[in-house]
């Protein structure tokens, strides 16, 4: 049992996190486009630079399989916001 609370207190944690991690990031990017650079400009400089975060924590090896799935997310609509049909 006290495993089971353990394990669901480290989720909690790790849950808050990336909430965090998501407001600061929509932050920034909400910045950006006030300040006229394009949303097309700072989507490619945020996933040039999650990429390298990725490789420099995991390695070349893991990111890349990462990356092999996500053509299969895209299409599937993982990342379509709701509402947008194509």
């Amino acid at each position: 049992m006290y495993d089971r609370v353990s394990q669901l207190k480290r989720q909690f944690a790790a849950d808050d996190a990336r909430r965090a991690a998501l407001d600061y990031l929509l932050q920034a990017w909400e910045e950006a486009i006030l300040d006229g650079i394009d949303s097309d400009c700072v989507a490619n400089a945020a996933l040039f630079t999650a990429f390298k975060e990725l490789v420099a924590t995991y390695g070349e090896e893991p990111v890349a399989r990462f990356a092999e799935r996500l053509p299969e997310r895209v299409r599937n609509g993982e990342f379509t916001p709701k509402g947008v049909h194509q």
